[in-house]
């Protein structure tokens, strides 16, 4: 059964993912990071990737485990490996070359993201489906605490052009394991929590217990934040949550809001009753079943503007902000006309006639 919210909050995801990249390929002239609307764009950034690969992980591992219940054999598993696997590395390095540095974009065409991420832990879904419960959390808790103990590796001092060049293998490598945009270390985390909070879908009580001592995490991080007298939030810097490199206390605060989020957009649906809202939000649904269309086409767009602006003033605040909420809410009305006109057009139907094919 496909459930309701699970594609609600996968629109909520690469929706929130096309909002900070338009964001940060037209940043409005006079915006300050103190300012409010930096704060909201950031939350929103922040939420976004997070949300975007525990989704992908709950996908994936729910896919992987009706496949362990059909007791698929190890070249019908290779079947389902392989073609995602390579779809989602060719997917990388496309939205690498359409936001390309050389065009005034923001990507090296060859390094790794969060699509390389999303790639590799297909490959290693099929071991995590036959792992238990109490393996998969404790895994989870030591990419948890991962940045406490990659200390330095995780590159702090490293710019956002850094991060995403690597002049030779061993740098591609760390980009990939622990100094990159989206690293294995500690995102992978994100993955294990999508597939903790897919088995314990039908015990909702614990997982509200869980949000509740993340919550209570939270609130310690902001205590922490005032006592000491440092930022809460940066993208990256001095501040107890940063982005780049992803450290422990982002890492437990915006698992507990996804989880959160997850929760509030359930409903009563696993129990037979109806998500969050009923049907008024069922216009997300093809934009979460067209994800991974949405996240790559978007920046196809995103790369024309790049190139176009480069060299070119930035805009003020009102048009920055229309522009952006705009190339956001349009891909809704989109994925809805695309489902209707075009189902099989789109990289996901692409995946599934390639597997089908096997």
């Amino acid at each position: 059964m496909r459930l309701k919210h699970i594609d609600r909050i996968r629109a909520i995801a690469v929706l929130f993912m096309v909002e900070v990249h338009t964001a940060a390929i037209v940043p409005p002239s006079g915006i300050t990071v103190g300012h409010p609307a930096a704060f909201i764009a950031a939350a929103f950034g922040g939420m976004a990737a997070p949300m975007f690969v525990t989704v992908s992980g709950w996908g994936m591992y729910s896919s992987a485990s009706r496949r362990l219940s059909e007791g698929h054999s190890a070249s019908q598993w290779m079947n389902w490996i392989i073609p995602r696997f390579t779809l989602l590395c060719m997917c990388q390095i496309l939205v690498n070359i359409l936001l390309n540095v050389e065009r005034g974009g923001r990507f090296e065409w060859h390094t790794p993201g969060v699509l390389t991420l999303l790639a590799i832990s297909s490959a290693i879904c099929p071991a995590l489906v036959r792992a238990s419960m109490r393996g998969r959390s404790i895994l989870m808790l030591l990419f948890c605490v991962s940045p406490l103990l990659m200390g330095a590796s995780s590159g702090p001092e490293l710019g956002w052009f850094e991060r995403v060049d690597a002049k030779s293998f061993e740098e591609w490598a760390a980009r990939l394991l622990w100094n990159g945009t989206y690293p294995i270390f500690p995102w992978f985390f994100y993955i294990l929590l999508g597939t903790v909070l897919h088995d314990l879908r039908e015990d909702y009580r614990a997982r509200e217990r869980g949000i509740l001592l993340g919550i209570l995490a939270t609130s310690v991080t902001l205590a922490l934040s005032v006592i000491e007298g440092i930022d809460w939030a940066l993208t990256s810097g001095d501040a107890v949550l940063t982005f780049f490199p992803a450290s422990m206390p982002f890492l437990v605060v915006s698992g507990t809001m996804v989880a959160l989020a997850l929760r509030i957009l359930e409903g009563e649906e696993e129990s037979g009753g109806e998500p969050w809202m009923g049907e008024r939000l069922s216009l997300l649904e093809p934009a979460g079943r067209l994800s991974l269309t949405i996240y790559v086409s978007h920046f196809a767009v995103l790369g024309a503007v790049a190139l176009l602006m480069e060299g070119e003033p930035r805009l003020s605040l009102i048009p920055a902000f229309l522009v952006t909420i705009l190339h956001t809410a349009v891909w809704i009305p989109l994925a809805i006309v695309h489902e209707s006109k075009a189902p099989g057009l789109s990289l996901e139907g692409l995946l599934r006639r390639t597997q089908s094919s096997r």
